[in-house]
């Protein structure tokens, strides 16, 4: 499964980069792939895997801050590894190709 995930602090002001910085430090050090970008990060293993690095990611920030809000976003598929990089090669394949890609999934 994949999970894309963000996690803020409620109350903190506008500059929170330290915060996010502490839940993202939670998940790199889990060892599950992960990638972060501007607005989420996303994490790949297993069901439970994957929700106790979200916990503590929450619990990292929550620490500093006693009110947390949390976005997530799951793509539950049995079965599939790797899909944090395969979703994305597939999508820049059919740009490459220079296709419309209508009816195309990932």
């Amino acid at each position: 499964m994949i999970v894309a995930f963000s996690v803020s602090p409620i109350g903190a002001g506008e500059d929170v980069g330290e915060y996010v910085a502490d839940a993202v430090r939670v998940v790199r050090e889990s060892g599950l792939p992960n990638r972060t970008d501007a607005m989420f990060t996303s994490v790949e293993g297993e069901w439970d895997e994957v929700m106790d690095v979200v916990k503590r990611a929450v619990a990292a920030v929550e620490a500093r801050c006693g009110r947390v809000s949390l976005v997530l976003k799951a793509d539950i598929r049995q079965g599939v590894t790797g899909g944090l990089t395969s979703k994305v090669e597939t999508v820049e394949r059919y740009l490459a190709e220079g296709g419309s890609g209508a009816g195309a999934s990932s």
